[in-house]
């Protein structure tokens, strides 16, 4: 299984819209929402490194009101490891 974490910038006016979007992908295991530069924290699962991508290009980037991404992946998490 691979990990991404997806930084999304969205337009004041479909914030509400880009959450519910966000909420039908089985993939997008985590929403979060910020505040600074970046307005939502995405963590994303899937197979491989490469549905991440795929996810962000055709899921994430796609949505009406995504105006910028960064995505980032995961190696493992380092809580709860001995």
């Amino acid at each position: 299984m691979a990990t991404g974490f997806a930084l999304l910038s969205i337009s004041p006016l479909y914030e509400k819209e880009v959450y519910k979007k966000l909420k039908d992908s089985s993939e997008i295991t985590e929403v979060h929402p910020l505040f600074g530069e970046y307005d939502i924290l995405l963590k994303i699962e899937t197979i491989d490194i490469d549905s991440i991508g795929e996810i962000v290009i055709n899921k994430i980037r796609s949505i009406k009101g995504v105006t910028d991404t960064k995505t980032l992946i995961g190696t493992k998490s380092l809580k709860g490891v001995d």
